[in-house]
């Protein structure tokens, strides 16, 4: 028998999770506080390649327990099983609260999180350069898993005439192979996760303080998700103008580069950050200002 099942089975294996792993999204679909986004992008679908499974062995038949007599009720084993009532210290007097400042009457609005980001142009424009890479790592996932199985179908079609170490070194490049493809998959699925977050978290950032901005135009000081509201008028609903807002300023996001590590990027200290947009900001307006006369 050949020698090369221990390479099916993994091989096996790993097809599901390449395939799983290609399949992940870059973003969550975000519902509630923009705190507590997970993520915003919903991750593609991808059927699991087939893949032999390797069959289990019959579960061996376990016998029943037997069952115990009840002990008597009076004897020492139920009085030992019985919990015993332990006196417990007393309740501290809470002394009453001075009277303080009513809270303010609500003006309530509602938001729906989920439609400003589908309005957001910073988000579309993520979705769509990472969905264009997830694409691209399904494609080549797919395609070194049918390099897997032609290699694998050569090797058990060339064994009859090859000697057992030969058998074994075919096998073991195999395997590297498939290790080493496993791992690269896995960095690269990361990569375009954690450029997502970088994504997210700037139109995260920027559409809280919007929100406190529309909201105070409003005079409005208590915010609801708009999916948690049974019933509301048109005239409560901000989701609009705070899309509208958010696209006006910020159109677009900075996305790390395909062949560039996110995490590599921060420790470099080259990330873009709030500051650094402050000063390209403040470039412009410092060489449009006239400069001053000196007096004599």
């Amino acid at each position: 028998m050949l020698r090369s099942r221990g390479v099916s089975a993994l091989l096996a294996v790993v097809v599901m999770s390449c395939a799983d792993l290609a399949s992940t999204g870059a973003f969550a679909q975000a519902a509630g506080s923009s705190g507590g986004n997970a993520g915003w992008f919903v991750p593609k679908t991808a059927q699991p390649a087939a893949g032999g499974a390797a069959p289990h062995a019959a579960p061996r038949a376990t016998p029943a327990p037997v069952p115990l007599p009840p002990a008597p009720a009076d004897s020492d084993e139920a009085q030992s099983q019985t919990p015993p009532v332990l006196p417990l210290p007393p309740v501290p007097a809470s002394p009453d609260i001075p009277r303080g400042v009513a809270p303010p009457t609500p003006v309530i609005g509602v938001i729906s999180v989920p439609d400003v980001m589908r309005l957001s142009t910073a988000a579309q424009q993520a979705e769509r350069v990472l969905g264009t890479r997830r694409d691209e790592l399904a494609r080549d996932a797919q395609k070194e898993q049918g390099s897997w199985r032609d290699e694998q179908q050569k090797l058990q079609a060339q064994a009859k005439n090859m000697a057992s170490d030969q058998i074994q070194l075919r096998e073991r490049h195999l395997q590297e192979r498939v290790i080493a493809a496993q791992r690269d998959f896995r960095n690269r699925n990361r990569i375009i996760q954690e450029a997502a977050q970088v994504s997210l978290g700037q139109i995260e950032r920027e559409l809280v303080q919007i929100i406190r901005q529309v909201a105070a135009s409003r005079g409005m000081n208590l915010v609801l998700h708009r999916e948690q509201v049974a019933l509301s008028q048109d005239g409560l609903d901000i989701t609009q103008q705070v899309a509208n807002q958010l696209n006006t300023v910020l159109p677009t996001v900075f996305i790390p580069a395909a062949n560039v590590d996110p995490e590599e990027l921060a420790k470099s200290g080259t990330m873009p950050t709030t500051a650094d947009a402050e000063r390209q900001q403040a470039a412009p307006a410092a060489a449009a200002a006239p400069a001053a006369v000196p007096h004599r």
